[in-house]
């Protein structure tokens, strides 16, 4: 089998064409989960494994409003299948990497029982943190045709959140809690870091629009 830098090149030229239509689950986002794997993985970790599964996990990449979106994980493993053999994986390799794309969706709601399947849990939804996460949140939200905040109740001090409607919901409804489900030690360490970031980003907008922003969003990272 290729050498890790080989063997990336190849698996960017496989997908390269697939990912050209969602800005937020392009090639550029499946560089940055390998980057994020790498930063949580340890000695034990086959990498080899682990740089397969981070760049075909989106092989199908469904809309966030698609009744179906459950269902692409278990897609994308499935299109990978033919791909990893032709690159020469054996059938263990192949099982391994298809089991860490299906339980890496938050959606599928799979449990991952591999070190490899934790690892690009929790790097992929590191993806969704931190400065990136701000640009990819707001990306998918104007897709969307969602607005950036509700401007009579910015922080939904007294209305039920509604992350359909207002992309700035999404981070008290999913995207701030996020540090409490990470699966490995190095990748709670680094999305609690990001999550403060995203808190220092809401204190300076919520400053700007007039508003402040509310104790239960800004204590979301300081109970960790």
């Amino acid at each position: 089998m290729d050498g890790s830098a080989d063997l990336r090149s190849q698996l960017r030229g496989i997908v390269a064409h697939r990912m050209e239509t969602d800005p937020a689950h392009d090639l550029a986002h499946l560089d940055r989960v390998w980057v994020n794997a790498q930063a949580i993985a340890d000695n034990t970790t086959d990498m080899h494994v682990l740089l397969a599964a981070s760049y075909l996990h989106d092989l199908v990449n469904l809309p966030k409003d698609d009744p179906a979106r459950h269902l692409a994980s278990r897609k994308s493993a499935q299109e990978s299948e033919p791909i990893l053999g032709e690159m020469g994986y054996d059938t263990d390799h192949v099982r391994a990497i298809q089991h860490a794309i299906e339980a890496h969706s938050f959606s599928a709601n799979i449990t991952p029982q591999t070190a490899e399947a934790r690892i690009l849990r929790d790097a992929d939804r590191l993806d969704a943190l931190g400065a990136i996460g701000v640009a990819r949140n707001f990306s998918v939200s104007g897709a969307l045709g969602r607005s950036l905040y509700d401007p009579a109740d910015p922080f939904a001090e007294q209305r039920p959140l509604d992350d359909l409607a207002f992309s700035v919901d999404h981070w008290k409804v999913k995207l701030l809690s996020l540090p409490d489900d990470m699966l490995t030690d190095a990748g709670k360490v680094i999305a609690q870091q990001r999550t403060h970031r995203m808190i220092r980003f809401l204190e300076e907008f919520a400053e700007e629009i007039g508003r402040s922003l509310p104790d239960d969003w800004s204590n979301s990272t300081r109970r960790h």
